[in-house]
């Protein structure tokens, strides 16, 4: 059967998420200024998040490197951007964010556990130490401005067509083989092995496509920032938000992170009015809540209330007596040598 052929469900669900991303594409019609901004950030975080659960969903690797690729994407529109138009610094700086991560990939997807999450946490704290380094041989101990004439709408639908590329990929790689065989790797990585899958050469083509789109968003937001330094581009603090964000909103569905992103980032946002200097121990706080208290995220939680009101209401429906009329010859039951 063709990967192309399409469930009455899935056509449900391919429907109501064209629906969604056009109705999305509207807001900069019927909003501006700070509610916009608000969607910007809404569909930034959406973009990360999505692109994270790419990898780390299926696999269950946690993976705090969001940040080396979102700078080194930065540090690519930044560098380029008096020499190279706009479009072209995009594709290149996916091509970068590809490339450190297949070398990244081909040295740490071997191991797993903890020690994988600690290495892409130092990742993007190595690439800032490079990024300063090169900064101070080259003589320039500030950042790199970046302007380009770009509208606060233009900066939304930019980062939702980015958005809308990454859920269709997400979507084609679970209905694929390479998909499928994350999700044996994700259960038990052993297993994996033992039924012939390549699991470092699967991990590494996914890790590959995750960062890539991490390194495009870091692009597409750049100008809007206005002002590249290491200390900004490769902010720890981004890895630990996007994952977050998943958590909140659950790593088994692919719509999960909006469903965490929203609130998150209207929480946030307040958070960094009226806490500016709590927000490192409220991040914590949010991640021990996630964890504790919805493990499974807000996709897991929706799914066990429609569970248990299904199975509630499977359960409540009365069972129809069966009534044999003794009259009836046809209706009388056999009697064989066994039941005698």
């Amino acid at each position: 059967m063709s990967s192309f052929h399409l469930s009455s469900a899935e056509r449900r669900g391919l429907l109501i998420s064209i629906l969604l991303f056009a109705a999305a594409a509207a807001v900069p019609l019927i909003a501006d200024g700070y509610p916009l901004q608000i969607g910007i950030s809404i569909v930034m975080y959406t973009a990360l998040a999505t692109s994270w659960l790419l990898f780390s969903g299926p696999t269950n690797y946690i993976a705090l490197s969001t940040a080396a690729f979102f700078g080194i994407g930065m540090y690519t529109a930044a560098a380029g951007i008096d020499v190279v138009p706009y479009p072209l610094l995009i594709a290149a700086a996916a091509v970068a964010g590809a490339a450190l991560a297949a070398v990244v990939g081909l040295a740490t997807l071997r191991v797993s556990g903890v020690y994988f999450v600690i290495f892409s946490l130092g990742l993007a704290e190595l690439v800032r130490q490079i990024m300063t380094w090169l900064q101070h041989v080259l003589g320039t101990m500030s950042g790199l401005y970046v302007t380009v004439d770009r509208s606060e709408p233009m900066y939304y639908w930019q980062l939702l067509l980015l958005t809308a590329v990454i859920f269709f990929v997400g979507w084609r790689i679970g209905r694929s083989r390479l998909g499928f065989a994350l999700r044996i790797i994700g259960n038990d990585e052993v297993v994996a092995v033992h039924c012939g899958i390549n699991t470092a050469r699967a991990k590494v083509v996914l890790f590959v496509i995750s960062s890539m789109f991490a390194s495009a968003a870091g692009a597409l937001v750049a100008p809007r920032w206005g002002y590249v330094e290491p200390v900004v581009a490769f902010s720890p603090f981004l890895s630990f938000q996007v994952v977050i964000m998943a958590l909140l909103g659950g790593t088994h569905r692919l719509w999960g992170p909006l469903l965490g992103v929203i609130p998150f980032v209207l929480v946030w946002e307040l958070i960094a009015i009226y806490f500016p200097s709590q927000t490192t121990l409220l991040l914590g706080v949010c991640f021990l809540l996630i964890v504790y208290v919805i493990p499974n995220g807000l996709t897991g939680l929706i799914e066990n209330v429609f569970g248990k009101r299904h199975k509630q209401a499977a359960t409540a429906t009365p069972a129809v007596p069966l009534v044999i009329d003794a009259s009836d010859p046809a209706a009388q039951p056999v009697v064989t040598a066994g039941n005698k």
